[in-house]
């Protein structure tokens, strides 16, 4: 099933790569970011309050804070920089480039958390990163 989710989520990541390139237009970067996180909190706190998952709230330790935080933290510095990037590059070359967050993933999950990497998974990673590669190296 996982990998259906993930499926949507590159549906979506490319619909926001779109929308957004439209939407910047004329638009200062860091407020078409801010834009967009309101509608984002918004969803989700709907989604959340919803589905009755608030209750969870009262369950999170302080290990899940932390790095639920550094975790936000993290998004919020990758869409200022994301939408700065889409702002004054083609979206063609931005989102590809901004992929290559799967192989700083690849190896991070490796070192920190462990995580066993097939040859299958290296491979992909090495082949995104050639993409995204020659991608920086068109003028």
């Amino acid at each position: 099933m996982w990998k259906y989710y993930a499926v949507l989520s590159a549906i979506f990541a490319a619909l926001t790569a779109i929308f957004a390139k439209i939407g910047i237009k004329n638009v200062d970067s860091n407020l078409a970011t801010a834009i967009r996180t309101c509608v984002i909190l918004l969803l989700t706190w709907s989604i959340v309050l919803a589905g009755n998952g608030a209750s969870g709230i009262k369950d999170l330790t302080k290990t899940n804070w932390t790095f639920l935080i550094l975790s936000g933290v993290a998004t919020g510095l990758s869409w200022l920089f994301y939408f700065k990037a889409l702002q004054i590059g083609e979206a063609s070359k931005v989102a590809p480039i901004d992929k290559l967050s799967v192989v700083f993933t690849i190896f991070l999950s490796f070192l920190i958390l462990g995580e066993t990497v097939s040859w299958k998974v290296i491979l992909g990673g090495c082949m995104i990163a050639g993409g995204s590669l020659v991608i920086l190296m068109d003028k």
